[in-house]
């Protein structure tokens, strides 16, 4: 009797398709759009997914100004920083992030959710927010992606 040996498929950097995608932020609420768009990111959507490989695609989010927040989140949450020096712990609600960096809540709420370390970097990297509905991005001919 013959046996048949399958070959086990390993994912590397010349495999990688990647994508680009558009979102509209505009009305999604903040965690759902987050955990959205962070799966793309990391490429766990794609058959060939691998751990330890950056495997996303590229994602641009816009009118991320336009996001929406359920309860009393706009108040409550707090973001902190500290400058390094003793004393220099700094907190803004989400509120102030809002009117001064609209982008940044939700850039903050997708790293969140990425692996910690050098391959989160990278995957981060990929990702594009914008407070506004335009994108210097036109010549990528990204799709658009409902959610």
């Amino acid at each position: 009797m013959k046996q048949i040996i399958q070959k086990t498929f390993a994912t590397t950097p010349s495999v990688i398709e990647r994508r680009w995608w558009v979102v509209d932020a505009k009305g999604m609420t903040l965690g759902r759009i987050a955990s959205k768009v962070a799966p793309l990111l990391r490429g766990t959507h794609k058959p060939y997914f691998t751990p330890h490989l950056d495997t996303g695609d590229y994602v641009i989010v816009v009118n991320a100004d336009r996001i929406h927040v359920t309860g009393r989140r706009l108040d409550q949450k707090l973001y902190y920083r500290h400058s390094g020096y003793p004393g220099g712990l700094k907190s803004m609600t989400l509120r102030e992030m809002m009117t001064k960096h609209p982008d940044r809540a939700l850039r903050l709420a997708i790293k969140g959710m990425l692996p910690k370390g050098p391959l989160g970097r990278q995957m981060f990297r990929k990702l594009k927010v914008y407070a506004g509905d335009e994108h210097p991005h036109q010549a990528q001919q990204p799709e658009s992606l409902v959610l």
